[in-house]
């Protein structure tokens, strides 16, 4: 099954990192985010990728047409490019198959998808589609198994948000009990982790952004929604970039469910 990246945006809430490179291209640890998701894929067995690439696309095209020299000791010689890798001492070799699929600078999301259609083999009835900037300890399986049960044309992954401000517990006569710091809250939201069938694409149209098709198959009841209660995590600040840094580093970065 195919697994579409949406990696083409110019994420301009993070310009301080996307100005010279775009948003999936972001590192967390020593490797790109874009890295981490396909990790979070292919943990379950789903190693091929469709990158839907747009803005300083030739970032992420470099990074893994180079990865081999990115990831191992070489020794060069310039004069005529004859290049001695040592592939012995890489501590990992990824499995991944990519399709690297240029789907213009300014295109909108829905659009891109669109433009993804024809490298999904008329064989595969589903396929799965998640941004290039939120990682997750959720069970991709179980996500799959949901949809097939629901039977609906797609399935979003629901998540609680977290506050982007620190809320007031008030006592009585307006005293204030206690300040809690950007707590998660009860509402849901698409935390982008989705899966369809292949009648989606009868539902995006050129020049709009993935939502009004998800609203046309919410109006025809042709959407679910699975619930994680777990781990989820969206890089949309220069803040929340070093958040999920530091729980890289940390040791207890829970989507790390690859070995």
């Amino acid at each position: 099954m195919k697994v579409i990246i949406l990696c083409g945006g110019t994420g301009t809430r993070l310009k301080e990192e996307t100005e010279f490179k775009p948003k999936p291209m972001i590192y967390i640890g020593d490797k790109p985010i874009i890295w981490h998701i396909m990790k979070i894929y292919a943990s379950y067995g789903f190693n091929e990728f469709i990158l839907a690439l747009g803005y300083k696309s030739d970032y992420i095209k470099d990074y893994f047409l180079n990865q081999k020299a990115f990831t191992s000791d070489f020794s060069l010689e310039t004069h005529h490019h004859k290049t001695k890798f040592f592939l012995d001492d890489r501590k990992e070799i990824d499995n991944f198959k990519i399709t690297f699929v240029d789907t213009g600078i300014d295109t909108l999301p829905g659009e891109r998808i669109l433009r993804c259609q024809k490298y999904i083999p008329e064989k595969d009835k589903y396929f799965m589609v998640t941004y290039g900037d939120g990682v997750t300890d959720l069970n991709i399986d179980a996500l799959l198994k949901f949809h097939k049960k629901q039977k609906t044309i797609g399935t979003v992954t629901g998540v609680h948000p977290r506050s982007k401000f620190g809320l007031v517990k008030l006592f009585k006569d307006n005293i204030i009990d206690s300040f809690v710091e950007k707590p998660v809250l009860s509402d849901w939201v698409n935390g982008g982790y989705m899966v369809f069938d292949k009648r989606f694409f009868k539902y995006l149209k050129y020049g709009e952004t993935e939502h009004p098709a998800l609203k046309r198959l919410a109006r025809k009841k042709q959407l679910s929604l699975f619930k994680h209660e777990g781990f989820w995590f969206c890089i949309d600040t220069y803040k929340e970039m070093e958040d999920l840094n530091k729980i890289w580093k940390s040791g207890k970065a829970l989507w790390k469910v690859w070995k």
